[in-house]
């Protein structure tokens, strides 16, 4: 069936939800609270949620998180369940036509970054970023939601590369960052090395800006 872009450009102009993931159980950070980490003065998931600034609802599926107040807070069954579950809990409460799935622990993820992949995602499926190997960050990304419900019915556990795996390749977009941004978008905190690289980088950014400022 041919693609009717003037309805997807409609569907676009609607907007789009938010899930963030705040679970996990952060086995290589010692079973810290890993969104609630603190990089720059804000945690982890308050600075992703910045990111998400431009959805009609933040939807947070996991544990509450420190910094800000979602519109919707909820849990996946089991709690710990992984990724899918979770997805399958906050899907339950989109409303937009469309909807990122941004995990917690992104801390230079921009809202510049999400409104690409919002853009990119108007006639096809799904638009997902990749890091500078190549490699499919599968959770920052924005979905059709009727897709991403379809893709979902009937499982409550597996991996989101399932997922992606039953959309057809031509209903996918994939975005490269663009490099000259440092910090990368894609930069995640999975050990006490991510985190130490991600305070440092803020520090940096701090450090210029005040001398920009002098």
């Amino acid at each position: 069936m041919p693609v009717d872009r003037a309805m997807d450009r409609a569907m676009y102009n609607r907007g789009y939800d938010a899930i963030l993931l705040t679970g996990g159980s952060a086995r290589r950070l010692g079973g810290k609270d890993k969104p609630a980490l603190d990089v720059g003065g804000v945690p982890l998931a308050a600075r992703v949620a910045k990111a998400a600034a431009g959805a009609h609802r933040l939807i947070v599926v996991g544990p509450a998180p420190d910094g800000f107040v979602p519109d919707v807070l909820t849990r996946e069954e089991p709690a710990g369940g992984g990724p899918v579950a979770a997805l399958a809990a906050g899907i339950t409460q989109v409303s937009a036509d469309f909807v990122a799935v941004l995990a917690g622990d992104l801390p230079f993820l921009t809202a510049g970054v999400v409104d690409r992949l919002h853009a990119a995602v108007a006639a096809l499926d799904v638009a997902l970023l990749v890091d500078d190997d190549g490699r499919d960050q599968l959770l920052c990304a924005v979905w059709r939601t009727g897709v991403l419900r379809s893709v979902l019915a009937g499982r409550s556990g597996g991996s989101v590369r399932a997922l992606l795996a039953a959309v057809p390749p031509e209903r996918v977009e994939r975005l490269a960052a663009t490099r000259s941004a440092d910090p990368p978008p894609w930069f995640d905190c999975d050990t006490e090395e991510d985190l130490a690289s991600a305070r440092n980088w803020t520090a940096r950014e701090k450090t210029a800006r005040e001398k920009g400022s002098a």
